[in-house]
């Protein structure tokens, strides 16, 4: 399987490992699946960074590059960018559109808790229910 994390699922996994579902976590300790992650992830965390809603316990392109080290990092093409006019979602999160067009274009999964991007069918998620 190919996972693309939504941006609180990669933020979980390393700082909030309890927020994690035991379906979540076996999906990605399982070496048989690829583990991808969004630039547009990055970029939400660095605004939350910024906005200071979350604290790091180093630098944020350390924290980013030790965290990430074992993900597969998602393009950002011209694909993606088109993809992200040819669904509906039931808001208008930027960030939001372009992970499901980036899980769509690419073929992958989304792993989410996200209730509005579970319920939106646009695109395959796994659900992350604790």
């Amino acid at each position: 399987m190919k996972l693309l994390l939504d941006t609180h699922i990669w933020i979980w996994s390393q700082l909030a490992a309890d927020k994690i579902s035991t379906k979540v976590r076996r999906a990605l300790e399982n070496e048989a699946n690829e583990v991808w992650l969004s630039p547009i992830s990055v970029w939400e965390l660095l605004l939350l960074v910024e906005k200071r809603r979350l604290a790091l316990d180093r630098e944020v392109g350390e924290w980013v590059n030790e965290s990430a080290r074992t993900l597969k990092e998602a393009p950002l093409t011209v694909e993606v960018v088109l993809e992200t006019t040819r669904f509906s979602l039931p808001h208008d999160d930027p960030a939001d559109r372009f992970l499901v067009a980036t899980a769509r274009a690419l073929g992958l999964t989304l792993v989410t808790s996200d209730a509005r991007l579970l319920a939106s069918k646009a695109v395959s998620t796994l659900p992350n229910h604790t």
